[in-house]
């Protein structure tokens, strides 16, 4: 396993972390695939058997079951300084808005309960999930110094945000002399690309790591053509319905991208025979593209002139996480 400075922060972490929306209580919360404890435990058994070191949480995860499955685990299997454990908070519901509950302490009050499922007195990164267009800024900034100069939090982070957010939040926290964000966990594969366009760069000039999830965009990128049936389908097939399911549309996006390389595979099949050429170097994965195409160090294939991806997402730099 290799291991690699988080960032700009002191934690070290292997560049293969555990995401832990798969595990919880499948009769509670938002998925009903999730996977019960003990399943839930041979998997991170399993993990820290294979040098494993960095596990990531929410308590949004199957309403805290998550959060209570791995720090029952990690507790047992390993030593607290050994992992680097992350978990996540939500912006301000409604109700605590209605019921005048300030940014700070709906955040306050989630750190304290996350600690609470973890069975832990601290955690190694805490991670803004989602951007809460309904509080300050300001505010969460001030939260999360607070949270971590008394020791609960050792760094933070955030999700889900637009490249000119992270700039404006970390130069915000610079100017006011507050805790900055050490990295960035977005939506990225071969379907959802769009943080290459100024995400990436500016991660790359701060330092910021980059945590990416849905590497395989939810199995599409990895699912045999034709195949269906599983619980993660019927949750797709209820969104298309009309029911509002996280990233549904990523796997509409897929299926669109798929088609749609299908149908322009003909076309230049058709065309090649037609004109009485080849038409090998046409297809994707064809001679002229396997020329074109280089190996990353991390194991990604990418254009010669991508260098800046490369070095970002193949972790050419050591403060950048793939």
């Amino acid at each position: 396993m290799q291991y690699t400075r988080l960032g700009k922060s002191d934690l070290l972490v292997s560049r293969i972390c555990m995401g832990c929306m798969g595990f919880g209580d499948p009769s509670t919360g938002q998925h009903r695939w999730t996977l019960d404890e003990t399943a839930s435990r041979d998997i991170i058994r399993h993990a820290l058997e294979q040098g494993i070191n960095f596990y990531d949480t929410a308590i949004a995860y199957q309403n805290g079951s998550s959060e209570r499955y791995v720090g029952r685990a990690l507790r047992e299997m390993a030593k607290r300084e050994e992992v680097v454990l992350a978990t996540k908070f939500l912006p301000r519901t409604a109700a605590q808005i209605a019921e005048g509950i300030s940014g700070k302490q709906a955040i306050a009050r989630s750190l304290d309960q996350s600690l609470r499922n973890l069975g832990m007195d601290y955690i190694d990164l805490y991670i803004y999930h989602i951007w809460d267009y309904n509080t300050p800024v300001i505010d969460v900034l001030e939260a999360l110094h607070t949270a971590v100069t008394a020791g609960k939090v050792r760094a933070i982070g955030i999700s889900n945000c637009y490249a000119w957010q992270l700039a404006k939040v970390n130069a915000l926290a610079e100017r006011e002399g507050l805790t900055s964000f050490v990295s960035v966990q977005s939506h990225y594969n071969l379907i959802m690309r769009e943080d290459e366009r100024e995400l990436f760069g500016l991660c790359a000039e701060e330092g910021i790591a980059m945590t990416p999830y849905s590497a395989l965009a939810s199995g599409r990128l990895s699912r045999l053509e034709g195949h269906d049936g599983d619980a993660r389908d019927e949750e797709i097939k209820g969104a298309q319905r009309g029911k509002a399911l996280p990233f549904a549309h990523v796997e509409q996006r897929g299926d669109a991208v798929r088609d749609g390389q299908r149908r322009d595979h003909h076309r230049e099949n058709d065309a090649s025979r037609q004109r009485g050429a080849k038409n090998s170097h046409r297809q994707v994965g064809g001679e002229e593209n396997k020329r074109k195409t280089k190996r990353a160090p991390g194991g990604m294939e990418t254009k010669d002139g991508d260098r800046q991806l490369n070095q970002i997402v193949a972790g050419g730099d050591d403060q950048q996480m793939k």
